[in-house]
C-alpha cells in the first residue's frame, strides 16, 4: 500500500512539472510583449495595428513611442535596462546602437521574412534587425513654387545651383507668399535634424553606395578640409535662408508646417513627412532634390532602412515577438498598416503596396534609377552626434559662432575621436 501511495505521489509530481511546464510554455507564446520604437509620427497606426494584431491572436502589445526630439529612444532603453523592464522589442539605427545591445539581441537569421528584404541589419555573416521601412531624404522642394520662379530643380545639384536658386526665391518671397526659402530646424530639440541627417551630406553625399571611406577617415580622426570646407558652406547657406525662428526655436511641427502651409519653398526633411503634409492639406507637387553639400555636382539623395526592430534575447516572450514581426512582414494587415495607414515604403519585396506620399514616391523614383547615397551617421555613437555635434550647429544657427569657428569645431570634434 505504501509503494502505491509512493507511485502516485511521484505520478502527481511529474503530472504538476508538466502541467506547469506547458502553462510556462503557454505563457511564452501568449506574451504579453512590449515594442519600443523611436518614430513617434507612427505611433498611432503602429498602436492600431498592434490591437489589431492583439485581437486577432490574443497576445497583447504595449507599443512605447520615444523620439521626435522630445524624447530620447536610446536614454529610455538604457533606464528600462536597468529597471529590469526592457521592451521585448527595441528599435536600433544602425552599427553603434547594435554594438551596444549586442549581448541582448536575438541572432534572426531562420526567420521567414529574411529571405524578402535587402536592408535587414547584419553583422559578421547574421541578420538580427527587422528592417521597419525604407526612408530616403534630398531636399523636399515645391515643385509650384520652383515653377512660379522658374529655377530648374535639374540645377539643383551643388552649392553653385542651390545659391542661384535661394537667392533668386528669395528675392520674389512676397509675390510668392513664402516667409522663408527653407524650413530647416537647428535648435536644442532638433539635433537629429542636423547632426543626424544633415551631418550625412558630409559623410556620404558623392561616394558609392556603401563607401564608408569620408566617415571612416572622421572617424580615424582624419579630416579632409575641403570636403568640410565646403560642406559648412553648405550648412551656411540654409540657415542663412531659414526663418530664424523656425531656425533656433522651432519644433519638428513648426518646421514642416511651415512648409505643408506654402511658406517655405524647400524642407530639410524625409519622406516620412507625407502624412503631415497630407493632413495639413497640401495641395501642391513635391519632390526631392539632391543636397548641394558639394562644388562638384551630385546626383541622388539618402535612402536606407532608418532603423531595425531587434528581438531581445533576455526576454521571456521571444516566440511572441518573433511571431508579431513574421505576421508583420508577412500578412495583408501588416503591409496595409506599412504603406496605407503609416505610409511607409515597406522593405519588403513580397509587398506589393506602393504609398501614395509624393515624397515617398520621389524616393523610390530616385532608387529605381540607383541614384542613392548611403546613411553613414551611424557609424558614430549617438553620444558623439547629440552631445559634441548637434551644440556645434545649434551656436552656428544663433550666430554665436562664425563658419570658421564652425569648421574649428568640427575639426576639433573629429580629432578627439
Amino acid at each position: 500500500m505504501k509503494r502505491i501511495t509512493l507511485i502516485l505521489i511521484a505520478l502527481a509530481l511529474v503530472l504538476t512539472i508538466v502541467i506547469t511546464g506547458c502553462k510556462k510554455e503557454e505563457e511564452i507564446a501568449k506574451g504579453p510583449i512590449v515594442l519600443a520604437q523611436g518614430k513617434p509620427e507612427i505611433d498611432e497606426q503602429l498602436k492600431a495595428y498592434a490591437a489589431q494584431w492583439s485581437e486577432a491572436t490574443g497576445i497583447e502589445v504595449t507599443i512605447k513611442s520615444c523620439g521626435g526630439g522630445s524624447c530620447d529612444l536610446g536614454q529610455m532603453l538604457k533606464a528600462d535596462y536597468a529597471a529590469g523592464e526592457m521592451p521585448d522589442i527595441f528599435a536600433i539605427n544602425g552599427p553603434q546602437d547594435f554594438l551596444e545591445w549586442q549581448s541582448i539581441v536575438l541572432d534572426v537569421s531562420g526567420e521567414p521574412w529574411v529571405k524578402d528584404t535587402s536592408v535587414a541589419f547584419t553583422y559578421e555573416g547574421k541578420t538580427y534587425g527587422f528592417p521597419v521601412a525604407v526612408e530616403g531624404w534630398g531636399m523636399a522642394y515645391n515643385a509650384d513654387v520652383l515653377a512660379e520662379a522658374d529655377v530648374d530643380p535639374k540645377s539643383l545639384v551643388n552649392l553653385a545651383g542651390y545659391r542661384d536658386a535661394f537667392a533668386k526665391i528669395d528675392a520674389m518671397k512676397a509675390d510668392l507668399g513664402l516667409d522663408s526659402v527653407v524650413s530647416m530646424a537647428a535648435g536644442p530639440e532638433m539635433g537629429w535634424v542636423t547632426a543626424h541627417h544633415n551631418f550625412n551630406s558630409l559623410l556620404s553625399n558623392g561616394l558609392d553606395y556603401g563607401d564608408t571611406s569620408a566617415a571612416d577617415n572622421l572617424l580615424a580622426g582624419k579630416v579632409d578640409a575641403k570636403r568640410l570646407a565646403e560642406y559648412a558652406d553648405w550648412v551656411e547657406l540654409l540657415f542663412q535662408y531659414a526663418d530664424k525662428a523656425v531656425l533656433t526655436t522651432g519644433n519638428y511641427d513648426a518646421q514642416v508646417g511651415a512648409f505643408a502651409t506654402g511658406k517655405a519653398a524647400f524642407l530639410h526633411q524625409g519622406n516620412w513627412v507625407d502624412g503631415n503634409l497630407a493632413g495639413a492639406g497640401a495641395n501642391f507637387d513635391v519632390a526631392f532634390a539632391p543636397h548641394g553639400s558639394m562644388e562638384a555636382a551630385t546626383e541622388g539623395i539618402f535612402v536606407s532602412a532608418p532603423s531595425f526592430y531587434v528581438v531581445n534575447s533576455e526576454s521571456k516572450n521571444t516566440d511572441a515577438a518573433l511571431q508579431f514581426l513574421t505576421d508583420l512582414a508577412g500578412t495583408e494587415a501588416g503591409a496595409n498598416y506599412m504603406v496605407n495607414e503609416a505610409g511607409m515604403i515597406p522593405a519588403f519585396s513580397n509587398i506589393n503596396l506602393n504609398p501614395s506620399g509624393k515624397l515617398s514616391k520621389s524616393v523610390q523614383e530616385w532608387a529605381a534609377m540607383g541614384k542613392v547615397y548611403s546613411w553613414n551617421q551611424y557609424l558614430f555613437s549617438g553620444e558623439f552626434r547629440d552631445q559634441t555635434l548637434a551644440p556645434i550647429y545649434n551656436q552656428f544657427a544663433n550666430g554665436a559662432i562664425s563658419k570658421a569657428r564652425f569648421v574649428d569645431l568640427m575639426t576639433e570634434a573629429f580629432k578627439s575621436l
